[in-house]
């Protein structure tokens, strides 16, 4: 049986909501840009290709939480660098990428007023702005979406508020994210007594009505500061949001997600059947080979030595190829 001390690293790792923790500003040779939301500046780094004309580019969102531009969370000891990999690796195949940190997360921690005010729709609109920029740029002949876990739920919102060329979910849930949230609860190994109270908060969050007696042992992730921004997030199915769409669209899913498991990535592609499905063997949720052994695969999430997954950039890549053609 999990200790108490044991439940709150999971609830830590798998679920990292919103805990707004500071955190410095990536380095690297990319360029610094930021983007004035009108309630907030947003840093963030763009990779221009070589070729001196203009390119496609590819907006990456990070996952749930304090994720920062790089894929890496604040809350661990350790860093994967997977967003900032691809990001990379993209440029180097001709794509200009730009990568953020998000409203309250590293460089952007001042654009975040205070954990209790942050709703899941401001994620949506500052990712559409974004979009907007990026469009408005005339250094760019065309722009695609990029999401990871949670960013691709983001992604696909953004997506509806502003059009683009092409759409790429990785490691995105098709159900509920109070749903998605229970099964991780429940393959916790966590203490049956506590699970009950976990899924009678999660009932209560999804029905728009706060929680005022989670027991201490959840405050990780029923803390009230919180409680408005999962009610705003458990609004949205996104099954149900992909199917609105209409452009390319590619869903991403490594068969060692110790996270997200395959039935959501066919969750998703059953929503949209138009969509292209790409299970890749082996790859986690941070986007690098792992075992399916969970400490194994958890001991990746902090080693930014190790390379992405080998077939995730040729997938990428083979897809978003047509936005080379110019417009």
């Amino acid at each position: 049986m999990l200790s108490k001390k044991n439940i709150l690293q999971l609830l830590t790792l798998l679920l990292t909501l919103t805990c707004l923790l500071p955190g410095a500003r990536a380095q690297g040779s990319e360029q610094a840009i930021s983007l004035d939301t009108g309630s907030g500046i947003l840093q963030a780094s763009l990779i221009l290709p070589a070729q001196p004309k203009p390119a496609p580019v590819v907006l990456l969102i990070s996952g749930s939480g304090p994720t920062d531009r790089d894929g890496n969370s604040l809350g661990l000891p350790g860093k994967n660098n997977s967003l900032r990999l691809v990001a990379e690796q993209l440029a180097e195949a001709g794509f200009a990428t730009v990568r953020y940190d998000k409203r309250g997360v590293a460089a952007s921690l001042a654009a975040g007023s205070s954990e209790s005010a942050l709703r899941f729709e401001n994620y949506v609109d500052d990712a559409a702005a974004w979009l907007a920029y990026l469009k408005a740029d005339t250094r760019f002949s065309k722009v695609a979406v990029m999401g990871h876990s949670e960013g691709a739920s983001i992604a696909v919102l953004a997506a509806q508020k502003q059009a683009v060329h092409a759409l790429v979910a990785i490691a995105g849930v098709a159900q509920n994210p109070a749903d998605v949230i229970r099964l991780q609860l429940q393959a916790s190994g966590m203490p049956a007594d506590l699970l009950a109270q976990a899924n009678e908060a999660l009932s209560s969050l999804k029905e728009g009505k706060t929680v005022s007696d989670a027991p201490a042992a959840l405050a990780a992730l029923f803390r009230p500061s919180v409680q408005p921004f999962l009610i705003s997030w458990f609004r949205y199915t996104p099954a149900q949001e992909i199917a609105r769409l209409q452009l390319p669209v590619l869903i991403v899913q490594g068969d060692h997600d110790i996270q997200v498991g395959t039935e959501q990535a066919q969750a998703l592609k059953a929503a949209l059947p138009a969509a292209r499905m790409e299970i890749i063997s082996g790859m986690n949720h941070v986007l690098k080979l792992a075992p399916a052994e969970r400490a194994s695969n958890i001991a990746t999430y902090m080693n930014p030595e190790l390379p992405l997954a080998p077939r995730l950039l040729p997938v990428l890549k083979d897809f978003l190829n047509p936005l080379m053609t110019p417009p």
